[in-house]
This record gives C-alpha cells, sequence and structure tokens, in this order.
C-alpha cells in the first residue's frame, strides 16, 4: 500500500511541476470547444402523430369465412420498415431535398442522413404513432414529415391485396394440379371396377361378406325345397287317400241319386237363369206369350240335355269307378295343390342351383380376393387423399377471395391524423447548456493528460528510494536543499498566479454559461 502511494505521489509531483502547460492547454481547449458548440447550427423538429384504428365491423362478422390478417402485427412491421431506402428516396423526391444535391455522392449522403435522423416511434399500446424529423430549417422539417406521414398512409397494408391475388394464383394453380390427379385416380378406379366387375355388390361387402351371403341364401333356398317337397309329398298322399275313399261313393251317389238331384254345374247354372227369365216373363205375359212358350221349351231342352249326361257319367261310373270321383271338389282341389307345389319344388330347385353355381364361383374368387381387395383399398386412399386436398384447396381458394373482397370493401385499417405535421416554434439541438459543461471537462482532462504525458517523458526522482531502484546503482549519500525566504516567496507567487488562471478559467467558464443561459430564455 505504501509502494502504491508512493508511485502516485510521484506522478502527482511530477505533473505539477507542468502544471502551466497543462492549464495553458486547458484554456485552449475550452475556447475551442465553446467555439465548436456555438458554431453547431441550431436544428428544429417537426411531428405529426397517426392513429391507426384496426378495429372493423365487418371482422367479426366475416369470422369463419374469410381469413382475419393480423393488422397489429401488419402495422408494426409496416412502421418498422418505412424507413427504407425505396421510401426515402420517394421522400427526397417529394420533400423536393434533391434540388441541392448535384452530385451523386451529395444524394447518398443525403439519403444516409435521412435515414439515420428519421424517427417513427410506437406509443404505448393503442396503435398511435409518433413520426419525427430534425434539420436546421423548420420549413424543411415540416415538409419531410408531412411527405413521410403521406407514405405511411398511403402504405397502409396496400400489398394485402396483391398478397391475396398470389395466394388465390397459386391455389388455381395446386387445384388444377389436383384436377388432373383426381382424373388419373378416378380412371383406375374405373378400370378396375370394369375388370372386376363380378366382385363388386350394391352394398359394399367384401368377397367374405359376400361369400357368407350366398351361403346363407342357399342354405335358405335349400330348406324352403325341402319344405317344397315335403308339401307335394303330403298333398300327393292325401290325393291318393281321397282318391280310394272316394270312388266307391261317387259311383253309387251316381246310381241313386235321381238325374235332376245330380250336380251338373254349367248345365244347371243355364236352367236357373231359363227359370229366372220365365217368372219374369208369367209376371208380364200369360201363358200362350211366344216368349214364355219358348221359355218353358228352352227349360225342357235343358233338362233333357242333362238326363243325357247323368246317363253318361253312370256308364262312366258303373266302368271306372275312379275317374268319376275325379269330379269332386275335395279332389280338384287336392290336384290344383299338387299341381302348384310341383311347380314350386321345380322353382326351388332352380333356385338351389343357382346359389350352388354362385357360392362355388364366390369360393373360387376367395383364393385372389384379399390382393384385389388390396388394391381397391389402395385406389381408394388415394383418390379420397386427392379429394379432400381438393375440396380444402376450392375452400380456401373461395376464403382467399372473400378476404381480398373484405380488404376492397371496408379496408383493413383507418389511418387517422391525431396531429398534422408542424415544426417547433425553438431548436430543439444542440443542447449548449450541455455541451458546454462537456467541453470544460474535456479541456480539463486535457490538461491532465498532457502534464501526465510531460511527466512521464521528463521523469524525475523525487525521492532517493525511487532514484535508486530506478538507476539500480547503490546511493551513497542524499543532500537536502534548504530554500531560503525569496525562494518561498516565489513559489508562493507562482502557486498564486496558478490558482488566479484556473479560477479565471472557471469564472469565465460560468459567465459564459450565464450569457448563453440568459440568451436561451430571450430566444424563447
Amino acid at each position: 500500500m505504501d509502494e502504491l502511494i508512493g508511485q502516485i505521489t510521484t506522478v502527482v509531483r511530477g505533473m505539477w511541476k507542468h502544471r502551466w502547460v497543462g492549464l495553458m492547454v486547458a484554456w485552449v481547449v475550452t475556447v475551442i470547444g465553446a467555439v465548436v458548440v456555438l458554431a453547431v447550427p441550431d436544428k428544429y423538429e417537426a411531428t405529426a402523430r397517426i392513429f391507426v384504428d384496426t378495429q372493423s365491423i365487418l371482422k367479426p362478422l366475416m369470422s369463419g369465412l374469410a381469413v382475419q390478417p393480423n393488422v397489429e402485427q401488419q402495422v408494426v412491421m409496416l412502421s418498422r420498415t418505412l424507413i427504407s431506402r425505396p421510401n426515402v428516396e420517394k421522400l427526397i423526391r417529394m420533400a423536393d431535398l434533391d434540388l441541392g444535391s448535384k452530385s451523386k455522392e451529395a444524394q447518398e449522403a443525403l439519403i444516409e442522413r435521412l435515414t439515420k435522423t428519421l424517427e417513427i416511434k410506437n406509443v404505448g399500446r393503442d396503435n398511435l404513432y409518433v413520426l419525427s424529423f430534425r434539420d436546421p430549417s423548420p420549413e424543411k422539417a415540416k415538409k419531410v414529415i408531412q411527405s413521410l406521414v403521406s407514405i405511411f398512409v398511403e402504405s397502409s397494408l396496400g400489398d394485402s391485396r396483391k398478397d391475396s391475388d398470389t395466394a388465390k394464383k397459386f391455389i388455381d394453380e395446386q387445384i388444377k394440379t389436383y384436377v388432373a390427379k383426381l382424373e388419373e385416380a378416378e380412371t383406375r378406379l374405373k378400370e378396375f371396377k370394369v375388370r372386376n366387375i363380378e366382385l363388386q355388390t350394391a352394398d359394399g361387402k367384401d368377397m367374405a361378406g359376400q361369400l357368407g351371403a350366398v351361403s346363407a341364401q342357399l342354405s335358405q333356398a335349400r330348406l324352403e325345397l325341402r319344405e317344397a317337397e315335403n308339401a307335394r309329398d303330403a298333398a300327393k298322399r292325401q290325393l291318393d287317400a281321397e282318391k280310394s275313399q272316394n270312388a266307391n261313393v261317387t259311383s253309387r251317389s251316381l246310381l241313386q241319386e235321381s238325374a235332376l238331384s245330380i250336380s251338373t254345374p254349367e248345365i244347371d247354372s243355364r236352367i236357373d237363369a231359363q227359370k229366372r227369365n220365365l217368372d219374369s216373363l208369367l209376371q208380364r205375359f200369360t201363358e200362350q206369350h211366344p216368349d214364355v212358350a219358348s221359355a218353358r221349351r228352352l227349360i225342357k231342352e235343358l233338362e233333357d240335355l242333362k238326363r243325357k249326361e247323368v246317363a253318361e257319367l253312370r256308364k262312366t261310373a258303373m266302368a271306372n269307378p275312379a275317374a268319376a270321383s275325379s269330379n269332386s271338389l275335395a279332389y280338384q282341389e287336392l290336384n290344383r295343390m299338387l299341381a302348384t307345389s310341383e311347380v314350386q319344388v321345380a322353382s326351388l330347385r332352380a333356385r338351389v342351383g343357382e346359389y350352388e353355381a354362385r357360392f362355388n364361383r364366390a369360393r373360387e374368387l376367395m383364393k385372389v380376393a384379399p390382393q384385389i381387395e388390396a388394391e381397391f383399398a389402395q385406389l381408394n386412399r388415394d383418390y379420397d387423399i386427392n379429394k379432400k386436398n381438393y375440396n380444402d384447396l376450392v375452400a380456401r381458394r373461395e376464403s382467399a377471395s372473400l378476404s381480398g373482397d373484405l380488404e376492397s370493401a371496408a379496408g383493413v385499417a383507418d389511418f387517422r391524423l391525431i396531429d398534422p405535421p408542424r415544426a417547433s416554434a425553438n431548436p430543439v439541438a444542440p443542447n449548449r447548456l450541455l455541451l458546454m459543461p462537456l467541453a470544460l471537462i474535456v479541456a480539463l482532462g486535457a490538461g491532465l493528460m498532457v502534464t501526465f504525458i510531460l511527466s512521464q517523458v521528463r521523469a524525475v526522482f523525487y525521492d532517493a528510494r525511487a532514484m535508486s531502484e530506478g538507476l539500480g546503482l547503490p546511493l551513497l549519500g542524499v543532500v537536502t536543499l534548504v530554500m531560503g525566504d525569496g525562494a518561498t516567496l516565489r513559489r508562493k507567487t507562482e502557486l498564486k498566479k496558478f490558482l488566479g488562471a484556473t479560477a479565471g478559467l472557471l469564472l469565465v467558464f460560468v459567465a459564459g454559461m450565464i450569457a448563453l443561459s440568459l440568451l436561451s430564455g430571450r430566444a424563447g
């Protein structure tokens, strides 16, 4: 610690030796700094405030139908990218700033200066933006801000419609691609169905389901065939029994009954009709009327015809009793049932044969069914995926179209100018009251730095130990300087002069600051 304190003391004593040079440098730097600060031209600031209203009544109404862009995010991105080279060049042309730039280098410098000095700030979370620019000419600053406001409002997400058209164009190209894929998939599916048409069913069952269905139908047909055969056999047995039982009864009835009591359906119906006709004629005419006589004659002829037919039946019954019994109603009904049963049995046998053929064919097709079903499933899967993508693209195209129409109809955001562009009446820069103390601090630092450098360049030993350590030689003795009254007086006088010069620097600086403050107050 003592060694560090000793080094610091040595440096301070060396700097003190060159104090006048350091003070001179401080004066010079202070004067130069003051001149530079006073020479900096005044700058006026022009500002404008813009509010971006992103709320629209159509947004909730069109929710789910049209794409709702993130307007807040797009406005923030617009504000961050507004100060770009194309916009700055456009701003220079709109504000007529290029009139004084003759060379390309001057134009580049102007573009770079505007890019650095233009500012767009977002105030809070309410989409309120402040545009500001500083320039030595208040009118020029105001004109620049007016042009920047126009560019900001005109930009206002104007590319959203272009983006919507680009999206629709891209979706249309993708739809054309999927239409071609769908047509190709439909062609493959059609060829597959034509090639395997016998495997298709209306209910969409696979081969195992078809085989099971045919097997169930075959079993049902065989069951119905057995039932029909049993019914036919029962009808045959009943017919034979009825035939044997009624043979004798029929013969006796034909021999014992009178001719008129035996039933002959056709002749009996004709006789009954003539008798009813005769009754109606007798109600209107007498017995001698020709119509009545004709009716009685016709009835007598029909009765004679019936007797002849009964006589024939009796002869037949005597010769063949079984044939005679076939005319009974029970026999005729059983015979009809037997004929119906025979027809049904024949029909069911044909059905069983057809189902057996189908069953055998389906069992043969079962050998290749897994491969065919796998191929059909793959075709359906490809077709379903392409169709789903196609439907999604069509829906998205309609959504993009609605979004573009929504932006054209209502606009995405409403730009409102809260504060019009205006330039400050007083200069806002430079802040000379702040720069002058900084110039003094820099001047004092420069003076201290010069004294430190001179103390290191022209080093002097102030004690014996430092000299011995610095030279690396043994020290034999030390001679002490004893100052007289004249030397002491001179040192005090020099110290007073130095302090006075330093105080003069500070007093001049304070006076200058007071004068500058008064001038600034009058200008305000």
